[in-house]
């Protein structure tokens, strides 16, 4: 039985924007893979210690490069949603780093969301459930 999405694997070109992307405006920690070249491969932990976000160079062991092409959507997968804490902070950060973003709230469950793009077109579903705004 399936309890819980692990971790999205995303394949770049620009792993060091992808790295800060994910660090300075998601809030992710970087740490190195075990087993695997830093070089090629970052994963990026959240507030629990748990590697959320792989970030795999185009042509490494986790990213084969199979159907990838640069700046494209992301297929089939629509968007990733995450859950989070401290939704004005977020849209202060967001808003520091200069990039577009789109706000929604779901009044019936009081539920803040931030759409948000990463440097490789990944589209972030930033949710924050009441009481975590």
């Amino acid at each position: 039985m399936t309890t819980r999405l692990d971790h999205v694997n995303v394949q770049t070109l620009r792993l060091d924007d992808s790295v800060a992307f994910y660090r300075d405006v998601i809030g992710l920690e970087r740490r190195d893979p075990p087993g695997l070249d830093p070089k090629l491969v970052q994963w990026m932990h959240g507030a629990d210690g748990h590697a959320l976000i792989h970030i795999s160079t185009v042509g490494s062991l986790l990213a084969d490069g199979e159907g990838f092409q640069e700046g494209g959507k992301t297929g089939a997968v629509h968007h990733v949603a995450l859950n989070c804490w401290g939704h004005d902070a977020m849209v202060a950060t967001i808003e520091k780093h200069g990039l577009p973003y789109r706000l929604n709230h779901v009044t019936v469950i009081d539920l803040k969301q931030i759409f948000v793009e990463d440097p490789n077109g990944v589209l972030l579903e930033l949710n924050y459930p009441a009481g975590q705004h």
